[in-house]
């Protein structure tokens, strides 16, 4: 079976994905930048194992023998899933193969925005030793004692909550109900977004989502108040988050996801000392692509003995 992983693979994952060829799966890795290496590639693939790089109706016309789209993650907002379904390839996700690296990586990204650690490791790595501005030192804080709200409680939350409750925060959570077993309290967004000095976005990219934190729902969240965003950028109104950030509204943001991937050069966030970001890898680990090869080879087994699916959405 010929599969497509679209996706600039290093030494070790490269010399993984050879050893499937025992398995019966000739999986060619393709870095996201090299389209046309990805089209030629896609026309004689049978699955393709997507990550980010939009997976258009375009894409899908170009791939006559696609009988698969495995995301590896769970967002589907990067894939035309109509497309797919009008020709009838199936569409599978893989919840919960990188919910641990997620929950880590925003809780790195609230303790980096805390402790305003991007502006330290710039000045040591200039020489500046400990010859740092004194008013920095009013902008940092610690997790303790402070109320944290996630909005969403979905699985990042459901690992993230208890450990921000053993650190000392005050956690609340919203979503479209409460949860009976949730490790926080339940608020309705607005109230959370008042209460909160840390505020953690959860939530899948939809219609309904899209712009949720807007200049309004900016102007309701404490002054001084972090936003971490390691969901989908397309949920925070990008302009109108530049402009809390330096006019002071809110004290600090901490990155993984943006309005535009990737983030292109001279991006205002790019000059802002208070935001620390990385490049949409949250998700990135070790054992998570451990975690995801399990789940994306098993389909491709399923698929060739025309069983059903794991985690198929269309």
């Amino acid at each position: 079976m010929k599969v497509v992983f679209h996706y600039d693979a290093g030494p070790r994952l490269v010399r993984r994905l050879a050893a499937l060829s025992a398995e019966g799966l000739s999986v060619a890795p393709c870095a996201e930048g090299d389209d046309a290496r990805f089209l030629r590639l896609m026309a004689e693939a049978e699955v393709l194992w997507h990550v980010l790089r939009p997976v258009t109706a375009e894409v899908i016309a170009g791939a006559p023998r696609l009988r698969l789209i495995q995301k590896i993650g769970v967002g589907l907002n990067t894939i035309d899933v109509e497309a797919a379904r009008g020709r009838g390839i199936a569409v599978a996700n893989m919840p919960g193969t990188n919910s641990r690296a997620v929950a880590e990586m925003t809780l790195l990204l609230m303790l980096a925005a805390l402790r305003r650690l991007p502006a330290f490791d710039a000045g040591m790595r200039r020489g500046a030793g400990w010859d740092w501005p004194p008013e920095l030192q009013d902008g940092l804080g610690e997790i303790c004692g402070r109320t944290v709200g996630l909005v969403g409680y979905g699985a990042v939350p459901r690992i993230l909550a208890p450990i921000l409750g053993a650190m000392g925060a005050v956690v609340l959570y919203t979503a479209t109900a409460p949860k009976p077993d949730a490790a926080g309290d339940w608020r309705q967004f607005d109230d959370l977004l008042a209460e909160s000095d840390i505020v953690s976005l959860h939530l899948p990219l939809t219609e309904e989502t899209e712009g949720v934190v807007d200049a309004g729902a900016l102007a309701r969240m404490k002054p001084g108040a972090v936003l971490v965003n390691t969901a989908r950028g397309g949920l925070v109104d990008q302009a109108a988050l530049i402009e809390a950030l330096k006019g002071g509204r809110l004290g600090a943001a901490g990155l993984d996801v943006f309005a535009a991937e990737p983030v292109p050069k001279g991006d205002p966030l790019l000059g802002l000392e208070n935001v620390v970001i990385s490049p949409h890898v949250a998700w990135l680990s070790g054992e998570t692509l451990e975690r995801s090869l399990e789940v994306a080879v098993g389909n491709c087994h399923r698929l060739a003995r025309g069983e059903a699916l794991l985690h198929q959405v269309a």
